[in-house]
Protein backbone atom coordinates (compact mmCIF):
# COMPACT_ATOMS: atom_id res chain seq x y z
CA UNK A 1 0.00 0.00 0.00
CA UNK A 2 1.15 3.53 -0.79
CA UNK A 3 1.11 6.59 1.47
CA UNK A 4 2.10 10.22 0.94
CA UNK A 5 4.57 11.22 3.64
CA UNK A 6 6.72 14.13 4.75
CA UNK A 7 10.14 13.74 3.16
CA UNK A 8 12.67 16.52 3.68
CA UNK A 9 14.01 17.45 0.24
CA UNK A 10 15.18 20.52 -1.62
CA UNK A 11 12.49 22.86 -2.85
CA UNK A 12 9.38 24.33 -1.27
CA UNK A 13 7.27 21.22 -0.76
CA UNK A 14 8.58 18.23 1.16
CA UNK A 15 6.56 15.16 0.31
CA UNK A 16 6.75 11.88 -1.52
CA UNK A 17 5.05 8.53 -1.87
CA UNK A 18 6.25 5.59 0.19
CA UNK A 19 5.33 1.93 0.40
CA UNK A 20 3.82 1.15 3.80
CA UNK A 21 2.77 -2.04 5.51
CA UNK A 22 -0.88 -2.96 5.07
CA UNK A 23 -3.33 -1.92 7.74
CA UNK A 24 -4.28 -5.37 8.97
CA UNK A 25 -7.44 -6.03 10.99
CA UNK A 26 -8.73 -3.88 13.85
CA UNK A 27 -8.05 -4.93 17.43
CA UNK A 28 -10.53 -4.27 20.27
CA UNK A 29 -11.74 -0.67 20.20
CA UNK A 30 -10.47 -0.02 16.68
CA UNK A 31 -12.02 0.36 13.23
CA UNK A 32 -10.65 -0.16 9.75
CA UNK A 33 -11.61 2.70 7.44
CA UNK A 34 -11.12 2.94 3.68
CA UNK A 35 -10.31 6.56 2.83
CA UNK A 36 -12.11 8.13 -0.12
CA UNK A 37 -11.34 11.85 0.18
CA UNK A 38 -9.47 14.58 2.02
CA UNK A 39 -9.29 18.38 1.80
CA UNK A 40 -6.42 20.81 2.14
CA UNK A 41 -6.05 23.34 4.94
CA UNK A 42 -3.44 25.91 5.84
CA UNK A 43 -2.18 23.54 8.51
CA UNK A 44 -1.49 20.82 5.90
CA UNK A 45 0.39 23.28 3.70
CA UNK A 46 2.53 24.50 6.60
CA UNK A 47 3.48 20.88 7.30
CA UNK A 48 4.35 20.18 3.66
CA UNK A 49 6.43 23.36 3.51
CA UNK A 50 8.26 22.47 6.76
CA UNK A 51 7.00 25.67 8.38
CA UNK A 52 5.62 23.50 11.16
CA UNK A 53 8.01 20.81 12.46
CA UNK A 54 7.05 17.22 11.74
CA UNK A 55 8.78 13.86 11.87
CA UNK A 56 10.42 12.48 8.75
CA UNK A 57 8.15 9.88 7.19
CA UNK A 58 4.97 11.20 8.83
CA UNK A 59 1.88 10.29 6.80
CA UNK A 60 0.32 13.60 5.76
CA UNK A 61 -3.23 15.04 5.62
CA UNK A 62 -5.46 15.76 8.57
CA UNK A 63 -8.93 15.55 7.02
CA UNK A 64 -10.52 12.33 5.83
CA UNK A 65 -13.86 10.90 4.77
CA UNK A 66 -14.39 7.22 4.19
CA UNK A 67 -16.25 4.00 4.93
CA UNK A 68 -15.90 1.72 7.93
CA UNK A 69 -14.86 -1.65 6.53
CA UNK A 70 -14.52 -3.59 9.77
CA UNK A 71 -14.94 -2.96 13.50
CA UNK A 72 -12.99 -4.48 16.35
CA UNK A 73 -14.38 -6.10 19.45
CA UNK A 74 -16.21 -3.70 21.75
CA UNK A 75 -16.94 -1.03 19.13
CA UNK A 76 -20.62 -0.08 19.32
CA UNK A 77 -20.71 3.39 17.73
CA UNK A 78 -20.03 2.15 14.20
CA UNK A 79 -20.79 -0.84 12.01
CA UNK A 80 -19.29 -1.89 8.70
CA UNK A 81 -20.63 0.33 5.94
CA UNK A 82 -20.91 3.51 8.01
CA UNK A 83 -19.63 6.69 6.33
CA UNK A 84 -17.32 8.60 8.66
CA UNK A 85 -15.09 11.66 8.91
CA UNK A 86 -11.91 12.08 10.91
CA UNK A 87 -11.46 14.22 14.03
CA UNK A 88 -8.78 16.95 14.13
CA UNK A 89 -8.18 16.31 17.85
CA UNK A 90 -9.21 12.66 18.28
CA UNK A 91 -8.40 12.64 22.02
CA UNK A 92 -10.43 15.80 22.72
CA UNK A 93 -13.81 14.29 23.44
CA UNK A 94 -15.58 17.21 25.16
CA UNK A 95 -14.99 20.11 27.53
CA UNK A 96 -11.72 22.06 27.48
CA UNK A 97 -8.90 21.16 25.09
CA UNK A 98 -6.50 18.65 26.73
CA UNK A 99 -3.35 19.80 24.92
CA UNK A 100 -1.72 22.88 23.41
CA UNK A 101 -0.48 22.44 19.87
CA UNK A 102 -0.75 19.57 17.40
CA UNK A 103 1.04 16.67 19.06
CA UNK A 104 -2.17 14.63 18.87
CA UNK A 105 -3.37 15.80 15.46
CA UNK A 106 -3.29 13.37 12.50
CA UNK A 107 -1.00 14.57 9.75
CA UNK A 108 1.17 16.35 12.34
CA UNK A 109 1.98 14.69 15.66
CA UNK A 110 0.22 11.50 14.51
CA UNK A 111 0.13 9.78 11.14
CA UNK A 112 -2.54 11.27 8.93
CA UNK A 113 -4.84 10.00 6.22
CA UNK A 114 -2.80 10.28 3.03
CA UNK A 115 -3.19 6.58 2.32
CA UNK A 116 -5.84 4.14 1.09
CA UNK A 117 -6.95 2.74 4.43
CA UNK A 118 -6.18 3.05 8.13
CA UNK A 119 -6.82 1.15 11.35
CA UNK A 120 -7.39 3.57 14.21
CA UNK A 121 -9.29 3.76 17.51
CA UNK A 122 -12.98 4.25 16.85
CA UNK A 123 -13.01 7.66 18.54
CA UNK A 124 -10.75 9.02 15.80
CA UNK A 125 -13.91 9.30 13.69
CA UNK A 126 -17.48 10.56 13.80
CA UNK A 127 -20.37 9.94 11.46
CA UNK A 128 -20.48 11.91 8.20
CA UNK A 129 -23.57 13.97 7.34
CA UNK A 130 -26.37 12.10 5.59
CA UNK A 131 -26.47 12.72 1.87
CA UNK A 132 -23.02 14.28 1.59
CA UNK A 133 -20.44 12.99 -0.88
CA UNK A 134 -17.03 11.94 0.42
CA UNK A 135 -15.48 15.07 -1.10
CA UNK A 136 -18.03 17.27 0.64
CA UNK A 137 -17.76 15.49 3.98
CA UNK A 138 -13.95 15.69 3.96
CA UNK A 139 -14.14 19.50 4.22
CA UNK A 140 -15.62 19.31 7.72
CA UNK A 141 -12.99 18.06 10.23
CA UNK A 142 -10.90 21.24 10.04
CA UNK A 143 -12.59 24.06 8.09
CA UNK A 144 -16.16 23.03 8.80
CA UNK A 145 -15.76 22.62 12.54
CA UNK A 146 -13.73 25.84 12.77
CA UNK A 147 -16.49 27.81 11.03
CA UNK A 148 -19.21 26.14 13.11
CA UNK A 149 -17.49 26.77 16.41
CA UNK A 150 -16.67 30.38 15.48
CA UNK A 151 -20.25 31.19 14.55
CA UNK A 152 -22.35 29.02 16.83
CA UNK A 153 -20.37 28.14 19.95
CA UNK A 154 -18.03 31.08 20.58
CA UNK A 155 -19.74 33.62 18.34
CA UNK A 156 -23.25 32.80 19.60
CA UNK A 157 -24.69 34.13 16.38
CA UNK A 158 -28.37 35.05 16.32
CA UNK A 159 -30.60 35.96 13.39
CA UNK A 160 -30.35 39.56 12.27
CA UNK A 161 -26.75 40.12 13.38
CA UNK A 162 -23.95 41.40 11.14
CA UNK A 163 -21.02 39.05 10.51
CA UNK A 164 -17.65 39.94 8.96
CA UNK A 165 -15.63 37.24 7.19
CA UNK A 166 -12.01 37.69 6.14
CA UNK A 167 -11.09 36.20 2.77
CA UNK A 168 -12.75 33.53 0.65
CA UNK A 169 -10.99 30.34 1.73
CA UNK A 170 -12.59 27.19 3.06
CA UNK A 171 -13.47 28.48 6.54
CA UNK A 172 -14.88 31.79 5.31
CA UNK A 173 -17.04 30.33 2.54
CA UNK A 174 -18.45 27.64 4.82
CA UNK A 175 -19.10 30.34 7.42
CA UNK A 176 -20.82 32.46 4.76
CA UNK A 177 -23.26 29.68 3.91
CA UNK A 178 -23.88 28.86 7.58
CA UNK A 179 -24.38 32.49 8.62
CA UNK A 180 -26.80 33.25 5.81
CA UNK A 181 -28.91 30.18 6.58
CA UNK A 182 -28.94 31.27 10.23
CA UNK A 183 -30.37 34.67 9.30
CA UNK A 184 -27.29 36.90 9.53
CA UNK A 185 -26.21 39.76 7.30
CA UNK A 186 -22.74 38.97 5.93
CA UNK A 187 -19.80 41.21 5.01
CA UNK A 188 -16.80 39.58 3.31
CA UNK A 189 -13.38 40.78 2.14
CA UNK A 190 -11.09 39.64 -0.65
CA UNK A 191 -8.46 41.02 -3.02
CA UNK A 192 -10.31 39.47 -5.98
CA UNK A 193 -13.40 41.05 -7.51
CA UNK A 194 -14.17 37.74 -9.20
CA UNK A 195 -14.22 35.94 -5.85
CA UNK A 196 -16.35 38.67 -4.32
CA UNK A 197 -18.87 38.27 -7.14
CA UNK A 198 -19.02 34.55 -6.37
CA UNK A 199 -19.54 35.38 -2.70
CA UNK A 200 -22.47 37.62 -3.68
CA UNK A 201 -24.01 34.72 -5.57
CA UNK A 202 -23.84 32.70 -2.35
CA UNK A 203 -25.68 35.42 -0.47
CA UNK A 204 -23.03 37.85 0.82
CA UNK A 205 -24.73 41.17 1.50
CA UNK A 206 -21.67 43.44 1.29
CA UNK A 207 -18.28 42.78 -0.31
CA UNK A 208 -15.06 44.74 0.21
CA UNK A 209 -12.04 44.51 -2.07
CA UNK A 210 -9.18 45.27 0.29
CA UNK A 211 -6.87 46.19 -2.56
CA UNK A 212 -9.24 49.01 -3.50
CA UNK A 213 -10.21 49.80 0.11
CA UNK A 214 -7.04 49.25 2.14
CA UNK A 215 -8.50 50.93 5.21
CA UNK A 216 -11.73 48.92 5.20
CA UNK A 217 -12.67 49.22 8.89
CA UNK A 218 -14.40 52.61 8.51
CA UNK A 219 -16.03 51.39 5.26
CA UNK A 220 -17.73 48.55 7.10
CA UNK A 221 -18.77 50.82 9.95
CA UNK A 222 -20.36 53.18 7.42
CA UNK A 223 -22.24 50.25 5.86
CA UNK A 224 -23.68 49.43 9.28
CA UNK A 225 -24.75 52.99 9.96
CA UNK A 226 -21.73 53.62 12.16
CA UNK A 227 -22.54 50.78 14.55
CA UNK A 228 -20.02 48.15 13.39
CA UNK A 229 -20.50 44.41 12.96
CA UNK A 230 -21.55 42.09 15.78
CA UNK A 231 -19.25 39.16 15.00
CA UNK A 232 -15.96 38.69 13.13
CA UNK A 233 -14.56 35.33 12.00
CA UNK A 234 -10.90 36.40 11.87
CA UNK A 235 -8.83 34.16 9.60
CA UNK A 236 -6.14 36.69 8.72
CA UNK A 237 -4.32 37.20 12.00
CA UNK A 238 -2.06 40.17 12.84
CA UNK A 239 -2.32 41.76 9.39
CA UNK A 240 -6.11 42.09 9.55
CA UNK A 241 -7.00 41.93 13.26
CA UNK A 242 -6.60 45.70 13.92
CA UNK A 243 -8.93 46.45 11.00
CA UNK A 244 -11.41 43.86 12.22
CA UNK A 245 -11.39 45.51 15.65
CA UNK A 246 -12.05 48.83 13.92
CA UNK A 247 -14.91 47.35 11.86
CA UNK A 248 -16.53 45.67 14.87
CA UNK A 249 -19.00 47.40 17.13
CA UNK A 250 -19.35 47.88 20.87
CA UNK A 251 -19.56 44.52 22.61
CA UNK A 252 -18.70 42.65 19.41
CA UNK A 253 -17.27 39.13 19.42
CA UNK A 254 -14.09 38.51 17.41
CA UNK A 255 -13.16 34.87 16.96
CA UNK A 256 -9.52 34.45 15.89
CA UNK A 257 -9.25 31.23 13.89
CA UNK A 258 -6.28 31.76 11.56
CA UNK A 259 -2.88 33.41 11.20
CA UNK A 260 -2.53 33.71 7.43
CA UNK A 261 -0.65 37.02 7.76
CA UNK A 262 1.72 35.86 10.50
CA UNK A 263 1.92 34.63 14.08
CA UNK A 264 2.54 37.90 15.93
CA UNK A 265 1.66 41.56 15.64
CA UNK A 266 0.40 44.71 17.35
CA UNK A 267 -3.10 44.71 18.84
CA UNK A 268 -4.85 48.06 19.47
CA UNK A 269 -5.74 47.17 23.04
CA UNK A 270 -7.26 50.58 23.81
CA UNK A 271 -9.78 50.09 21.02
CA UNK A 272 -10.71 46.63 22.30
CA UNK A 273 -11.19 48.00 25.80
CA UNK A 274 -13.03 51.11 24.67
CA UNK A 275 -15.48 49.06 22.63
CA UNK A 276 -15.65 46.35 25.31
CA UNK A 277 -15.07 43.69 22.68
CA UNK A 278 -14.36 40.04 23.34
CA UNK A 279 -11.63 38.24 21.39
CA UNK A 280 -11.64 34.44 21.38
CA UNK A 281 -8.79 32.32 20.05
CA UNK A 282 -9.82 28.85 18.89
CA UNK A 283 -8.24 25.87 17.17
CA UNK A 284 -10.86 23.67 15.47
CA UNK A 285 -12.85 21.86 18.21
CA UNK A 286 -13.72 18.70 20.10
CA UNK A 287 -15.21 15.43 18.95
CA UNK A 288 -18.50 16.26 20.69
CA UNK A 289 -18.62 19.60 18.90
CA UNK A 290 -18.05 17.81 15.60
CA UNK A 291 -20.93 15.42 16.27
CA UNK A 292 -23.17 18.41 17.07
CA UNK A 293 -21.98 20.22 13.94
CA UNK A 294 -22.89 17.30 11.69
CA UNK A 295 -26.39 17.23 13.14
CA UNK A 296 -26.65 21.01 12.77
CA UNK A 297 -25.52 21.04 9.14
CA UNK A 298 -28.00 18.31 8.28
CA UNK A 299 -30.69 20.58 9.72
CA UNK A 300 -29.45 23.70 7.91
CA UNK A 301 -29.30 21.86 4.60
CA UNK A 302 -26.11 23.50 3.33
CA UNK A 303 -23.02 22.06 1.69
CA UNK A 304 -19.46 23.33 1.12
CA UNK A 305 -18.06 24.90 -2.03
CA UNK A 306 -15.35 22.73 -3.59
CA UNK A 307 -13.29 24.73 -6.06
CA UNK A 308 -10.81 22.14 -7.30
CA UNK A 309 -10.37 18.38 -6.99
CA UNK A 310 -7.06 16.54 -7.41
CA UNK A 311 -6.28 12.82 -7.19
CA UNK A 312 -4.08 11.84 -4.26
CA UNK A 313 -1.26 11.08 -6.71
CA UNK A 314 -1.28 14.77 -7.70
CA UNK A 315 -1.02 16.08 -4.14
CA UNK A 316 2.00 18.19 -5.01
CA UNK A 317 0.01 20.00 -7.71
CA UNK A 318 -2.85 20.46 -5.24
CA UNK A 319 -0.52 22.14 -2.74
CA UNK A 320 0.86 24.35 -5.52
CA UNK A 321 -2.69 25.41 -6.37
CA UNK A 322 -3.27 26.18 -2.69
CA UNK A 323 -0.11 28.31 -2.53
CA UNK A 324 -1.30 30.28 -5.58
CA UNK A 325 -4.34 31.38 -3.49
CA UNK A 326 -6.64 31.46 -6.49
CA UNK A 327 -9.15 28.98 -5.08
CA UNK A 328 -12.58 29.90 -3.74
CA UNK A 329 -13.70 27.61 -0.94
CA UNK A 330 -11.96 24.25 -0.67
CA UNK A 331 -9.35 22.27 -2.59
CA UNK A 332 -10.20 18.60 -2.19
CA UNK A 333 -8.33 15.34 -2.71
CA UNK A 334 -9.98 12.26 -4.19
CA UNK A 335 -8.49 8.86 -3.47
CA UNK A 336 -10.91 6.70 -5.43
CA UNK A 337 -14.14 7.36 -7.27
CA UNK A 338 -17.20 6.29 -5.31
CA UNK A 339 -20.66 5.52 -6.60
CA UNK A 340 -21.97 8.72 -5.00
Amino acid sequence: MRAVTFQKTTGTLHLGFTDVIGTGRPTPGQVRVSIYASSLNGHDLNIARAILPVAEGRVLLTDAAGIVEEVGEGVTEFVAGDRVISAFFPDWHDGSAPVVGFSRTPGDGLDGYGTDAVVRPAHYFTRAPEGWSFLEAATLPTAGLTAWRALVLEGRLIAGEDVLLIGTGGVSILALKMAKRMGARVFITSSSSEKLNRAKQLGADFTINYRDQENWGPVIRDLTGGRGVDLVVETGGPGTLPKSIDAAGIGARIVLVGVVTGIAGTVPTAAVMGKQQRIYGITVGSRKQQIDMVRGLEGLGIKPVIDQVFPLTDLRQAFEAQMASKHFGKISIEYRVSEQ
